[in-house]
């Protein structure tokens, strides 16, 4: 008998060691295991039961795994099948009785690939095209399912939607990583959203919505096509029939799930009496009346626990009126963040069902500059049965989210043995295996999103943020350190241009190196950065003045350079810009210059400009949702970065920017989305912060915009002068000047 080892993956991934390990990094990790030290060579001929009866989407996977292979009467046995299928009835009792569990063996004799259902089929050839490798499959018998129901992505991000080849693509990925679940919701799909959820789709979009469909179902995902009528949706029984008549439109182009979107809305569409109802009504005459339509998903109005009304009855309203079938989606206690036991508990309380997580990360649409490449973590691992879904809702870049969707996938079907480092680097070696050493370079210096209206932060250069912190301690305070320390940053910098140059050139995955490319650019350019001001530092040590004037030149020379990229590409108008390495590398790089120039310019009576970018500008406000909000400086015009959400101003409330001079003021633009007039507001100018001056501003649909004349500014405010709180969008608030 075989000596067998027996594992709950996770654990058993850190005991086998070596070759055999590798081959069993499964993703996402099973539930049980039970592998044995011998390989099986696959022969040259093999002898398939159950084709005809199984999931033909399985079987066709199965037959390209096996195309150099000759199916015939001999050679080893593969059982293909789901539970009740003949082929595979006699291991009916090791297959999970779970939604799309399946059990695989595998030994010298046959090979079982046997589902709960047909989609536990599916998942079964997924495992096996893992195990097999150059014609060897590992000695192995697994029983596995999912412990979350529904597991995929949201497209939901405002911004530039994906592309057609980008979703297809998107759709393959999820197949292989077993998430079943893509939702269709782009915020700047026209025909999602109002107006024109009415209208049918324009017969180009609609073919590919229709091959969209058929890829899902190919790959065994669910395709969830969502409208989002809560903006300008009339109660009444003509958009009840409009709306039913837009599912009908999709359901005839092969759609057959659906979710209703009230989020990111104001006025009489957040009322959560009407909105059950029609949700109850939509799913009474429509998926209910058609047997092969999944649940109907709503994302409410109050979507996260910091917007919902403490006084309120939103939530809890939903939860008694809505139909129980119906799942509502959740983005945690703030619009971004993880989800905590806590946190899931409250919400279920209200809402009596388990909650249908969306999870808002790794969507940059209001970090715009930044590329999110780092480590999903930070959700609790043991609450899967207390979530009925849990979907990520990415990037605008397809190809660069998949990083952290691979690491989704993982976290989603087997959350007690999720390793997030570990996950981490497998998605970069499934992404791009032939520069993944060059990925995680740059993905591991590409975490964090900077300072956010939603404070919401990630971990960034782990691998050097120790050695960072002795070097900035000991250098900033009497100008030593350890050479080790400095050798340890110098390569730092240089793997950065490395990184950067074959990245660049690299070819087996174009549209991800495309997406990349200007963060690459400015990636390289801050290594460059940071090896001439470590020579800045020696020069200065070494009381070498040509030296250190000549690196002082080229750091200047540098930084114009950067300053050039972040100024012309990515120019979005939002959060324009490309920023890299934000949170340890750069800080570290301007503290290293900073330091060294002062030094130099105190021993030498010198006055070298010692100023890396900085903000001059300052942002003060007690409206919550912008209080937080990032100041941006481009040319002449000083703006608050735009927020996606609604914003909830209270009576009184201000929003202020203090400029660091006075400056000839040229004028002002600010948009709040409402085309109501905007008698609420009062806007105000002073050039010393104590004598106001109130401006007129003229209005045009939401645009609201004055020339200031030259009129001295330094100070500008905005007030909120009516009695209520006012729900609006901050679309602009730009303020222009005469540059000194």
């Amino acid at each position: 008998m075989k000596k067998s080892k027996i594992y709950f993956v996770g654990a058993f991934l850190l005991c086998v060691t070596g070759a055999f390990a590798q081959e069993l990094s499964l993703q996402p990790a099973p539930q049980q295991v039970v592998a044995r030290e011998n390989k099986v060579n696959l022969p040259s001929t093999y002898l398939l039961t159950g084709e005809k009866e199984a999931n033909p989407h399985a079987v066709k996977v199965l037959q390209e795994l096996l195309s150099d292979k000759q199916s015939g009467k001999n050679g080893i046995r593969i059982y293909i099948g789901e539970k009740d299928d003949k082929s595979v009835r006699k291991y009916k009792n090791l297959i999970p009785k779970h939604d799309e569990g399946y059990y695989l063996a595998i030994n010298e004799k046959e090979i079982v690939l046997a589902g709960n259902d047909e989609r536990g089929t599916y998942y079964a050839l997924q495992t096996f095209a893992q195990l097999l490798k150059d014609g060897k499959l590992a000695e192995i018998e697994i029983k596995d399912y999912p412990s979350i129901r529904y597991r995929g992505v949201v497209e939901g991000f405002y911004g530039t939607p994906w592309s057609h080849q980008a979703r297809l693509r998107q759709l393959k990925f999820y197949g292989e990583n077993k998430m079943n679940t893509y939702i269709y919701g782009p915020k700047d799909d026209p025909y999602h959203s109002a107006p024109n959820w009415r209208l049918p789709y324009p017969e180009k979009e609609a073919v590919q919505l229709q091959e969209l469909v058929k890829v899902a179902g190919e790959n065994e995902v669910d395709f969830v096509w969502a409208i989002h009528p809560g903006q300008d949706i009339k109660w009444n029984q003509e958009d009840r029939d409009l709306l039913l008549a837009k599912f009908e439109k999709m359901y005839q182009l092969g759609v057959r799930s659906f979710a209703v979107f009230f989020d990111d809305i104001s006025g009489e569409g957040t009322n959560p009496q009407k909105q059950a109802e029609l949700l109850n009504y939509i799913d009474d005459n429509f998926v209910k009346v058609k047997s092969d339509v999944t649940p109907l998903i709503m994302c409410p109005t109050e979507y996260n626990k910091s917007w919902s009304n403490p006084k309120g009855n939103y939530l809890t309203t939903l939860g008694e009126k809505l139909n129980p079938s119906v799942q509502i989606m959740w983005t945690g206690d703030r619009v971004v963040s993880d989800i905590t036991r806590d946190g899931i508990n409250w919400i279920n309380e209200r809402i009596k069902r388990p909650a249908y997580i969306w999870w808002n990360f790794p969507v940059s649409d209001y970090v715009r500059d930044h590329l999110l490449l780092g480590q999903v973590y930070g959700n609790d691992t043991t609450i899967a049965n207390e979530m009925a879904g849990f979907v990520t809702n990415p990037m605008e870049h397809a190809e660069a989210s998949k990083i952290a969707i691979f690491s989704v996938a993982s976290y989603a079907w087997n959350p007690t043995k999720y390793d997030t480092w570990k996950t981490w680097k497998d998605a970069i070696r499934n992404i791009l295996p032939g520069a993944a050493a060059e990925l995680e370079c740059f993905a591991m210096h590409n975490s964090d999103l900077g300072p956010n209206g939603h404070g919401y932060r990630r971990e960034e250069s782990m691998d050097i943020q120790p050695t960072v912190e002795r070097f900035i301690k000991s250098y900033v305070k009497d100008g030593s350190y350890e050479k080790a320390d400095f050798e340890t940053l110098q390569n730092t910098f240089e793997r950065m241009e490395e990184a950067s140059d074959i990245l660049l050139t690299n070819t087996e995955n174009e549209p991800l190196i495309k997406e990349m490319t200007p963060w690459l650019y400015q990636f390289k350019l801050m290594g460059e950065l940071g090896e001439e001001v470590l020579k800045l530092v020696v020069a200065q040590q070494q009381d070498s003045q040509s030296y250190f004037l000549r690196k002082y030149n080229r750091v200047k020379s540098l930084q114009q350079q950067m300053f050039h990229t972040d100024q012309n590409y990515n120019q979005n108008p939002y959060q324009p810009g490309v920023k890299v390495a934000s949170k340890i590398i750069k800080p570290l790089i301007d503290e290293m210059f900073v330091t060294a120039v002062s030094r130099y310019n105190q021993k030498t009576g010198s006055q070298l400009d010692a100023i890396t970018n900085y903000m001059p500008h300052k942002l003060v406000s007690n409206v919550e949702q912008i209080k937080n909000l990032p100041l941006q400086v481009k040319a002449s015009r000083i703006l608050i970065s735009p927020s996606n959400e609604v914003v909830k101003w209270a009576a009184g409330n201000v929003v202020e920017i203090e400029l660091d001079n006075v400056y000839p003021g040229q004028s002002i633009d600010i948009n709040f989305g409402k085309k109501e007039p905007c008698t609420w507001g009062r806007f105000e100018i002073s050039a010393d912060g104590k004598e106001w001056k109130a401006i007129e501003l003229a209005q045009k649909d939401a645009r609201l915009t004055a020339n200031l004349q030259k009129t001295p500014v330094k100070f500008i405010r905005f007030t909120n002068i009516s009695n209520e709180e006012q729900q609006v969008y901050l679309r602009q608030f730009v303020l222009t000047v005469e540059k000194k």
